[in-house]
């Protein structure tokens, strides 16, 4: 059983039944998060007999092992995990000089079947628990020796199609008794759950959302995501549209740029036409490939010229620093995969 993945007023009932005050809660709560430990012996103010109470019931404070490692050159460093049931996950660390990001994972697989993306060529296995996702940025931030001060659902899996471990997750990552990141340093990264999306907006929490948009035209979209085919476009942006209204939130639009496929004149136009008159950010990605694809990324001068066409319409624009390319950490490359022979 987790404790990691209860909130505080839940692991107050439970040591509460266990006999103990409800400040042990508290006090299990600043060595997960604050100290970061994950070994329940190494608890010094608890009582003894109380670690081997939840020992011996199955509770832990770590459900997931770091099976392996790879560091780029930048800094960025992609990790392997075990879970328990025998599965792998990966996330991601992106060092900067103001920021400490770690991009997680929210399902083992994937079943959405992005055409560009690594991830969903295997399929979906299962949703992560909440514990298993705030393990991840427990473990990586352990492991750096720094404190994550943003984090994305960006890794592998639809976010918000394991919506209540996901807010669950980051509301633990947000809570003051937790790692006290900043609602708005926390981004969920959706391929267009519509009815979620509109969920997430009545939360009332300052949690940023980010559109996978890739293509400005429905049959394209739908070639590239299938999840298109049941929220189109038009759908997808009155959705976001009404996110940002609600939450006085830009919303970001993410957009892989490939070469002959969505960067042409049109798709220029249909990317001006989504854009006009409303909160949004467009991220321009360089399309980062992956085995046995077709697509390859666009060219440099491709990005500037939608970067400077958009900029000259008043669209909010920026085209990603790519991070990580090379041990497979960039967007849409992960897939439980690691050669454990060039670990870091």
């Amino acid at each position: 059983m987790e404790i990691i993945g209860v909130t505080l007023e839940e692991l107050e009932e439970i040591v509460t039944d266990f006999g103990e005050p409800r400040y042990r809660a508290q006090q299990l709560m600043e060595w997960i998060y604050k100290k970061g430990v994950a070994d329940l012996s190494a608890m010094s103010n608890l009582p003894i007999a109380f670690q081997r109470c939840l020992q011996e019931a199955g509770f832990s404070p770590s459900v997931l092992l770091v099976e392996g490692a790879k560091q780029a050159t930048d800094g960025t460093k992609k990790y392997l995990f075990r879970l328990q049931d025998g599965l792998d996950i990966e996330g991601v660390y992106i060092p900067e000089e103001r920021r400490k990001t770690v991009c997680f994972s929210t399902q083992a697989g994937c079943a959405m079947g992005c055409a560009f993306c690594a991830t969903g060529q295997k399929g979906l296995h299962r949703n992560l628990t909440t514990g298993e996702i705030v393990d991840q940025v427990l473990k990586i931030g352990n492991d750096r020796q720094t404190r994550i001060t943003h984090a994305v659902a960006m890794g592998q899996g639809e976010p918000l199609a394991n919506y209540d471990a996901t807010l669950k997750a980051l509301k633990l990552l947000n809570a003051d008794y937790g790692l006290q990141i900043a609602a708005r340093h926390l981004t969920v990264s959706t391929s267009g759950v519509v009815p979620a999306i509109y969920r997430l907006a009545k939360e009332e929490t300052q949690i940023n959302l980010a559109i996978s948009l890739h293509a400005t035209n429905d049959q394209l979209r739908s070639e590239l995501i299938p999840l298109n085919r049941t929220y189109p476009l038009a759908v997808l942006i009155k959705a976001s549209r009404s996110y940002a209204r609600t939450t006085n939130r830009r919303v970001t639009l993410e957009y892989i740029m490939i070469e002959g496929v969505n960067d042409g004149e049109q798709d220029l136009k249909g990317l001006l036409m989504l854009t006009a008159g409303w909160l949004c950010h467009v991220n321009l990605i360089p399309y980062n490939s992956i085995p046995d694809s077709p697509y390859r990324p666009s060219q440099p001068r491709t990005r500037r010229k939608f970067l400077k066409t958009l900029q000259n319409h008043r669209v909010a624009v920026s085209i990603r620093q790519e991070r990580g390319a090379e041990v497979e950490a960039a967007c849409g490359q992960l897939r439980r995969r690691l050669n454990l022979d060039e670990q870091s």
